[in-house]
């Protein structure tokens, strides 16, 4: 039995992991963390993921929560990423970072906690997605760079980071493909005026109504259109994709993973 402490349990997707943990024979959820400012303090983490209470009860504590564990699932927020990587580092606990936003300066932290314990950070942890990133990459490389390249995505009104954190994995995927450098050839808006620029990687956003996530990716040619895809339907895939990665992780030396290690995707040397 491995022992998981969710970090940002009170979110959506830190409930749909208590949840999706009760299915799970070998997981079980043993600490629900949240901010020291959250409302939902001291209540039961089953009781708030709308199933029967499981006796353990939402903390600030993050050091003690991560005492109890075998691994820690961050699904916070950016603001809390840093201390989150150093509290797992000092604990000696892999984790799995689900939290998009953060700046890239937090990537420097990443590769610092890695040399200590195993930490896997993720932008999306559906399997579906997985294999659509290394699709996406394939794609690009394969294909002359006279195919246009456009990312579009869809969430529920109350996503806050834009571009998601998905879209700018596949964007860095396709970007990877073409050996460019995401942060020049990214187009995240146009308006008025702007011209299509070579090598350029558009991408573009909707927010609306309770959208789960959708995300395409369009490779336009002369004459012809590549379209690769995913559509979620049911948030409780990423909780299975988490809590799955997530043991895979317990097992893991230090070092810096990816959700194609997972699944057993691998890439071209």
């Amino acid at each position: 039995m491995r022992r998981v402490a969710v970090i940002g349990v009170t979110g959506r997707m830190g409930r749909a992991i208590v949840r999706a943990a009760k299915e799970t024979a070998d997981l079980h959820v043993v600490a629900g963390v949240a901010s020291a400012k959250s409302a939902e303090l001291g209540k039961d983490i089953g009781t708030l993921a709308g199933i029967e209470p499981t006796g353990v009860t939402v903390t600030s504590d993050l050091r003690a929560a991560l005492a109890q564990c075998d691994v820690a699932i961050d699904f916070s927020n950016a603001a809390a990423t840093s201390a989150t990587l150093a509290a797992c580092k000092a604990a000696r606990k892999p984790v799995l970072v689900g939290t998009t936003g953060f700046s890239s300066d937090v990537e420097l932290e990443v590769a610092d906690a890695a040399r200590h314990v195993a930490v896997l950070v993720a932008a999306n942890t559906s399997l579906g997605v997985t294999l659509l990133i290394e699709l996406v990459r394939a794609a690009a490389k394969a294909l002359p760079a006279d195919f246009d390249i456009e990312i579009s995505e869809a969430h529920h009104r109350a996503k806050r980071d834009a571009p998601s954190g998905t879209a700018l994995a596949l964007g860095k995927a396709a970007a990877e493909g073409r050996a460019l450098d995401l942060a020049k050839a990214a187009a995240v808006s146009r308006n008025g005026e702007s011209p299509r620029r070579p090598g350029e990687i558009g991408f573009a956003v909707t927010r609306g109504g309770d959208i789960v996530g959708d995300h395409t990716v369009l490779f336009a040619g002369s004459g012809e259109q590549l379209v690769l895809g995913h559509r979620t339907t049911d948030r409780a895939i990423f909780a299975r994709g988490a809590l799955k990665a997530a043991a895979w992780l317990t097992a893991r030396p230090p070092g810096r993973y990816w959700m194609r290690d997972v699944v057993g995707y691998k890439t071209e040397a």
